[in-house]
């Protein structure tokens, strides 16, 4: 009987550690469980349909601001910090006199930013770094209710973040297509700057497709100078008819005031940000295992290469991905999936974009020689955690 009892324990304790390891490294490997939240439905803007009809009727852009408002909710959050301890606190002379009277100083810093609700059962679409490391999150809505949220999961290199709160019937935004913005169209932006209650700004789409500012690790920006201030952080950008076509999130500024230049998410990001995280709790992206950089005109040279377009393989992960499908320090990546690669900012978002265990086609050249390899993708790892 004991022998019966030690082989079960063993085996037991055999399939929860491959569970472990199946869940941690390969959990698109497993069947979706039955209790998993079900696809939320967004409210999408028509593919025909364009401005609200009289959205700029002299001028005005109230009928867009009148839809959109509603959707666009203030964020508080707020953490406990404890002061360092004194060291006079340690001492022993100290202590003998004053006893252990003298607790460790705490108090709660407070933050602000803004969010946008998405669906009408509670979710809220907000900046991670509006709520990174909050123990308290608060959302007020735009009738002056306030709601206790729940993060939901969050997209560190994205810079999102998925909140609940306990509502029905809200008020959802209408998402709108950010693949059909275009330079100099109309936007505005929609949050709570400096915590002086929701306000609308307007501008421009000043630029498309901004990458390289070092502020995340997946960039795709739409540049616009409508006024966006701290506290606009997770706030809604629309377009002429009140759709949502990017989530606020940084700007450029040398005086922490607006100076023209802000960026904002393409909404669509967001949302498939928001889909992966509501469906599994976080964000899955293909990875290679390998380490590029810029092809500049002394590297095409060099390489005799004929322009700068693609990425040099500066490295690659031994075991890895790329190393088990040849690729080799000094290839040069031309194309994933048929897809050209302009420079390394474009071959991180392609292959992010490729699902985990499936295997890729792509194009490189090498020693002046095209070939293709097929590349089995495999999970992107998950970012470091920022210490404290």
């Amino acid at each position: 009987m004991l022998r019966l009892w030690l082989i079960f324990s063993q085996a037991a304790t055999v399939a929860v550690a491959v569970l472990f390891v199946i869940s941690t490294f390969r959990p698109e490997w497993l069947p979706q469980r039955a209790g998993s939240p079900a696809p939320v439905a967004l409210v999408q803007q028509a593919p025909s349909a364009g401005p609200l009809p009289g959205a700029a009727r002299g001028g005005s852009f109230h009928a867009a601001v009148e839809r959109a408002m509603p959707s666009v909710v203030n964020i508080f959050t707020s953490k406990e910090i404890r002061a360092p301890r004194h060291p006079l606190l340690n001492d022993p002379i100290f202590r003998r006199f004053f006893g252990d009277q003298i607790p460790e100083e705490a108090q709660r810093a407070a933050s602000l930013g803004s969010g946008v609700i998405v669906s009408p059962s509670g979710y809220v679409l907000t900046n991670h770094h509006v709520v990174e490391a909050a123990d308290e999150i608060e959302v007020a809505l735009h009738d002056g209710k306030k709601l206790l949220a729940k993060v939901v999961g969050n997209d560190p290199e994205t810079d999102l973040a998925v909140l609940r709160v306990s509502a029905e019937n809200l008020p959802a935004i209408t998402f709108g297509s950010s693949d059909a913005l275009r330079v100099g169209d109309v936007v505005l932006a929609i949050g709570n700057p400096f915590g002086v209650g929701q306000t609308v700004t307007s501008g421009i789409v000043s630029a498309l497709g901004r990458t390289g500012l070092g502020i995340n690790t997946f960039e795709n920006f739409i540049q616009t100078d409508a006024a966006i201030n701290p506290g606009n952080s997770g706030g809604a950008l629309v377009d002429a008819g009140g759709n949502l076509v990017g989530i606020n999130t940084a700007i450029f500024s040398r005086s922490g005031g607006s100076m023209g230049i802000g960026f904002a998410i393409p909404v669509s990001t967001a949302k498939m940000v928001l889909e992966q995280i509501i469906k599994t709790g976080a964000v899955t992206r293909g990875w290679i295992g390998v380490e590029v950089q810029e092809i500049t005109p002394g590297v095409a040279e060099s390489f005799k290469l004929p322009g700068t377009a693609g990425a040099l393989i500066a490295g690659v992960l031994r075991g890895g991905p790329a190393d088990k499908a040849g690729i080799k320090p000094g290839d040069v990546l031309l194309e994933v999936e048929d897809k050209p690669v302009a420079d390394p900012t474009a071959m991180l978002n392609l292959i992010a974009a490729l699902p985990p265990a499936t295997s890729a086609k792509m194009k490189l050249k090498r020693q002046g020689r095209d070939f293709d390899a097929n590349v089995t993708v495999g999970r992107r790892p998950k970012p470091q955690a920022r210490a404290e």
